[in-house]
């Protein structure tokens, strides 16, 4: 990417980072949520069907893998208001880089993911929930993690240029409750029914904490895991990045 494009995607950075400082009660929201359901499940409905070991040392990885599926309406919503009011066709008239709206949007996503990651590694640990794979396996952990949330993100913003407006992308949004909860983050997928725990175990998001629980020698770690959580998301991206971008440049067309 050249110069011109990278200094065009940071002014739109700064431009979704300073919604931030006028909307703090949203991205309040946003880190509150999953730390919410963090402790509903690990306090109030948890109970670990299957589970060899301490409960929430399964449940946070699961929750970390959640969290990064979960709270793309922001971004999703973001992007249909600026298509619905024109400020997409006013940046495209402009001597900008193609493209430099959406990777804007998508790094001021992937910082707030990021944070909401730390969070979350904070309330777990406060909760009891402890590593034991070493620095190194937390941060690989967090870049799988990262790497699954990138691949939703693009899904969820070609998603809300299909939607193109607001209203719309509550409807979209629902899709993502199905990977959401048909996953192994509450529960393991040998209590479950066959068909189910089939199901379960090929959803990405499944790989993605089993690997993480693997990297940071959790309960219902498996080795071999990681290798699926890295092809899934980047097979992902091999689709849906593409599909955005055409997308978006063919919108004024």
């Amino acid at each position: 990417m050249s110069t011109y494009a990278l200094t065009d995607s940071w002014t739109m950075t700064r431009r979704e980072l300073a919604h931030w400082a006028r909307q703090p009660v949203r991205v309040v929201v946003g880190l509150a949520f999953p730390v919410m359901l963090l402790v509903m499940f690990g306090y109030l409905v948890g109970g670990g069907r299957g589970v060899q070991g301490e409960y929430v040392d399964y449940l946070v990885p699961g929750m970390l893998a959640l969290t990064m599926a979960f709270g793309l309406e922001a971004t999703m919503i973001a992007v249909t208001q600026d298509l619905d009011k024109g400020v997409i066709d006013r940046f495209r008239s402009m001597p900008m880089a193609n493209g430099a709206v959406l990777v804007g949007r998508s790094a001021a996503d992937m910082l707030q993911s990021a944070l909401s990651l730390a969070v979350m590694i904070g309330v777990g640990h406060a909760i009891g929930w402890r590593t034991h794979g070493g620095v190194t396996g937390l941060l690989a952990a967090v870049g799988l993690l990262l790497l699954f949330r990138f691949a939703m993100l693009w899904i969820g913003i070609h998603l809300a240029m299909v939607a193109g407006k607001p209203e719309m992308v509550q409807a979209v949004q629902i899709l993502v409750w199905p990977v959401g909860f048909l996953s192994n983050a509450f529960a393991t997928p040998d209590s479950m029914p066959g068909w189910l725990g089939t199901a379960v175990d090929w959803n990405p998001l499944s790989h993605t904490a089993t690997a993480v629980r693997d990297l940071v020698a959790a309960p219902g770690g498996e080795p071999g895991h990681v290798w699926p959580a890295i092809v899934w998301p980047l097979a992902l991206l091999t689709v849906f990045f593409p599909l955005a971008v055409r997308r978006f440049t063919h919108l004024s067309r």
